[in-house]
């Protein structure tokens, strides 16, 4: 990876857009300092953290601080046209700190500038293309943006662990290896700080599930935390060397990470991070143990009168010396250091326009290069003009709502092509492209467990028009005084809470959900009111999945009564084809917290020879095509895990239908992580996982679909079979029983098979891998590499990525094998090129819980070379000591 050139060119942009802005007269960010856009002389170096030039500016600052700026500095205040944020302290020209989320693109809050930004794939997308070049290049686009929009703070990169794919924020990192995850996010890191702007590294310590975020204690042996969870930030620190880090809700082994003793012993003293670390959102839980323990600064600290444990509270425990002076100056040093280091006192943002149509292309570049060919039959892959008739099929396929929710989600991106718009578009006049939906769009209402909810096409609301249910949504549980709201629901299906925070949620436009009402977060009273339409005689099973007090009635009979905790309840009903019989749902619920309210689902299960009328639908425009093209999609969010592996809304049942119909069947996965396959895959002649691909994911799908991108991704993270065979997240303790063994780890420790492995992918074109061989290193293993020839041997320009992986070590459990490095290699046909793949010391290595250090066992270690963790080859072993 060519880190210099991206570097340099990355600063040239940097540099010219700061000139730019110091002409423009725009306004800087409230408070911040002496104001202007750029200063006389510069601190800025690459070598910030270790820059004597640096220090002694700090220096110069602190002998002038007193106590109360010191604490300020160390304390954020509320305002809510950033991320985070702190005051300015205008005395000593030191700047506001204006923080952006996030990770997939700049969340701009201040309402006064144009909010719109780039809405990136998700982080697994990036992933998957195993190019740490091109995350240098997200990196500086994130960069950017985020100056050019008033922010001198990035709130990203992400290096926490995919742990399980029923993570519901998995979708914003990198995957499920600490080699790929720290190698992406140190590329990112680098890109972000080419401009004027801190990177965060986020969110140390093992922070892998929603699920009692705020509390559950995550059990972690320590070689398991340092092999698998803090190597992402090690590699991050000495690759990267983000100016902040960013600790997490939970709690690591009995104490919560924001007050946790790791974050001195682990991120300062061992990994030698000289930054300084922020809380996340409300997650510092003490004063005295938080300070001492190494947290330097509250976020988002100061949201009134006595609401901060820093502010005034670590100014009187100074006072009173339970925290040091020598520690106060420590966290305000923490803090200097990388804003002067990295240009936030020289280069002041100011808002100004920038080239969105560049940013665009490279979202559609990332979204089409991370996109992985899990399956090709046949001729079906790329489309030909042979194809003269596309269905596109799909809940959202018209749409670009698949993303992840919560405080990463991008919700006024610059550009928006839909699926169904990008294959039309690249289809051209002379091919036939129909729609039809097929189920529901889905929403954060598609996260409660249990069955499918009933589908808008088998019911009517009380007038008797359209589909769906009449809905009366009271904000309190007594069903009393004016409704807050009165509108037509396709389903009564709702899970109302931190994921309907204003610019949180990620449903479909088609769902007429909460979109920051408050008055539907709380506690909670709802009347659905319609019919429901059977489509084919049968049995069918109605019910509710609901948290509170629920009663469902069919035609005046109670057939669901239910309450307390969230449960499932449902009772075997027939009913005969195009019979209307009265439903009414009668639901009430205080809030359980202020992040969750309302929760209820109206469901259904029916034999799969029963088909919705909206499915037929689709099923039929389907037998019309030459070819169809199902796009399904999940919902994902922070604040909740996902309840299974599978897609929402009966979208498996819909593949399966059109599948049967239609023998060029091409389904496109979008989703941030991993749902499983084995019900469907059997039937479809070709499978793209797209993740969430950005606001260009019509045309990104649309160039691999068609053959204009060779697809090139690789799965950053194993494709399980079942929820069986991944770690399930629990409330109060979570313990981390798996160790080492994390993702393709335990598949291959396990000898289970998933549906498809780490590193799998596959292209348009074919390679053939040869005359593999260690290159011996010296004692340690410190140089240990691999050389390889790549050849391709098709007839296409396409992109491999071989990848190198180690057996187990000398004399210690270890896994059967883990990365130890890749690198992607582009050919014309009929091209070779040899490639040295270097291994780095870890990967040779355990961490002994003896020594509380890295160890090299001496013995030998065999070495493999492959396209995946499961296709692979012994090529030879190294003898390591």
């Amino acid at each position: 990876m060519n880190r210099a050139k991206l570097r340099g060119a990355a600063a040239v942009v940097a540099a010219t857009t700061t000139l730019a802005l110091a002409s423009t007269g725009a306004a800087a960010p409230p408070g911040d300092g002496a104001g202007g856009a750029q200063r006389e002389h510069s601190y800025r170096t690459s070598d910030w953290d270790d820059s004597p030039e640096v220090e002694q500016r700090v220096e110069e600052i602190l002998t002038q601080m007193t106590t109360e700026e010191k604490a300020d500095l160390a304390t954020g205040e509320l305002n809510n046209n950033y991320g985070f944020f702190n005051n300015a302290i205008a005395r000593l020209d030191i700047p506001a700190s204006t923080m952006a989320d996030g990770p997939l693109g700049v969340r701009i809050a201040d309402p006064a500038v144009d909010r719109s930004s780039t809405q990136l794939p998700s982080g697994t997308a990036l992933a998957a293309t195993f190019d740490d070049d091109l995350a240098e290049e997200w990196g500086s686009l994130l960069g950017q943006e985020a100056f050019d929009s008033g922010h001198n703070f990035s709130l990203a990169p992400s290096a926490d662990i995919a742990r399980t794919p029923l993570w519901g924020r998995g979708f914003e990192g990198f995957g499920e290896d600490p080699l790929l995850v720290g190698n992406l996010a140190a590329s990112v890191v680098a890109g972000i700080q080419s401009h004027p702007v801190v990177a965060t590294a986020k969110h140390p310590f093992a922070y892998n599930q929603e699920t009692d975020r705020f509390n559950v204690n995550a059990v972690v042996d320590e070689r398991a935390l340092q092999e698998i969870y803090v190597r992402p930030f090690g590699i991050v620190q000495r690759d990267g060397k983000p100016g902040a880090m960013m600790c997490s809700f939970n709690k690591l082994n009995g104490t919560y990470s924001c007050e946790n003793d790791a974050m001195t012993t682990i991120l300062q003293q061992q990994l030698g991070f000289r930054g300084f670390i922020m809380s996340d959102y409300n997650a510092t839980p003490s004063t005295v143990q938080a300070a001492n323990a190494g947290l330097d600064q509250e976020q988002p600290g100061d949201q009134g009168p006595g609401s901060a444990n820093f502010g005034e509270r670590l100014v009187a425990a100074v006072a009173a010396g339970e925290v040091s002076m020598e520690r106060l100056d420590d966290m305000a040093r923490r803090i200097l250091r990388p804003m002067i280091g990295l240009g936030l006192f020289d280069d002041r943002p100011v808002v100004t326009e920038w080239d969105k149509e560049r940013n665009s292309d490279f979202a559609r570049k990332v979204a089409a290069e991370g996109t992985v060919l899990l399956k090709k039959r046949g001729e079906a892959l790329p489309l030909t003009r042979r194809s003269r008739s596309i269905a596109v099929i799909g809940p959202d396929a018209d749409n670009t709502s698949a993303q992840g929710g919560g405080s990463s989600q991008i919700s006024m991106p610059t550009a928006s092509v839909s699926p169904l718009e990008g294959i039309e578009n690249r289809a051209g006049s002379g091919v036939d492209v129909s729609y039809a939906a097929g189920t529901d769009g889905i929403s954060e209402g598609d996260l409660l467990p249990g069955p499918a909810p009933v589908p808008s096409s088998v019911l009517t609301p009380e007038d008797g028009s359209g589909t769906g249910l009449s809905a009366t949504y009271w904000s309190n549980t007594t069903f009393s005084g004016a409704p807050h709201l009165v509108q037509d629901d396709p389903n009564a299906n709702i899970n109302f809470g931190f994921q309907n925070f204003p610019g949180f949620n990620a449903a479909s436009p088609k769902i007429p959900t909460s979109r920051g009402d408050f008055g539907l977060t709380g506690d909670l009273s709802v009347q659905w009111r319609g019919t429901f339409t059977a489509p084919t005689d049968g049995f069918y099973t109605l019910g509710l999945t609901a948290r509170g007090d629920a009663t469902l009635t069919i035609d005046g009979e109670e057939v669901v009564d239910r309450s307390g905790d969230l449960g499932t309840s449902g009772e075997r009903i027939f009913f005969e084809a195009g019979e209307p019989h009265a439903v009414a749902i009668d639901y009430a619920a205080p809030a359980l917290n202020s992040y969750q309210g309302g929760q209820l689902r109206f469901w259904w299960t029916h034999a799969d020879t029963i088909t919705s009328p909206a499915m037929q639908e689709a099923v039929d425009t389907a037998d019309d095509a030459d070819t169809a093209v199902v796009v399904v999609r999940n919902y994902e969010t922070e604040g909740v895990d996902r309840p299974n592996l599978g897609l929402p809304k009966e979208q498996e049942q819909l593949i399966r239908k059109v599948a049967a119909v239609n023998p060029r069947t091409i389904v496109v996965i979008t989703t941030g992580s991993p749902t499983t396959v084995a019900s469907w895959q059997r039937g479809v002649r070709g499978i793209l996982q797209a993740w969430y691909p950005g606001q260009e994911q019509g045309n990104a799908i649309a160039d691999v679909l068609f053959g204009d991108v060779n697809p090139s991704g690789r799965l950053p993270v194993t494709v399980p079979r079942n929820e069986d065979q991944v770690p399930t997240p629990n409330e109060g303790t979570e313990v981390y029983d798996e160790g080492i063994f994390v993702g393709y780890r335990g598949f291959l420790e396990n000898r289970v098979e998933p549906s498809y492995a780490f590193g799998y992918g596959l292209s348009y074109t074919q390679f053939r891998f040869s005359r593999a061989q260690v290159v011996k290193g010296n004692r340690g293993g410190k140089k240990v590499s691999v050389r390889v020839r790549v050849t391709n041997t098709g007839n296409r320009r396409g992109t491999a990525v071989p990848q190198v992986y180690v057996g187990r070590l000398p004399g210690v459990e270890s896994p059967p094998r883990q990365l130890a490095g890749y690198e992607r290699v582009t050919l014309a046909p009929r091209r070779s090129k040899t490639i040295t793949i270097k291994v780095p010391k870890e990967s040779l290595s355990y961490w002994d819980e003896d020594t509380h250090g890295w160890v090299t066992p001496e013995g030998t270690t065999a070495v493999y070379v492959g396209s995946s963790s499961a296709d692979n080859r012994r090529i030879g072993k190294v003898r390591v000591r």
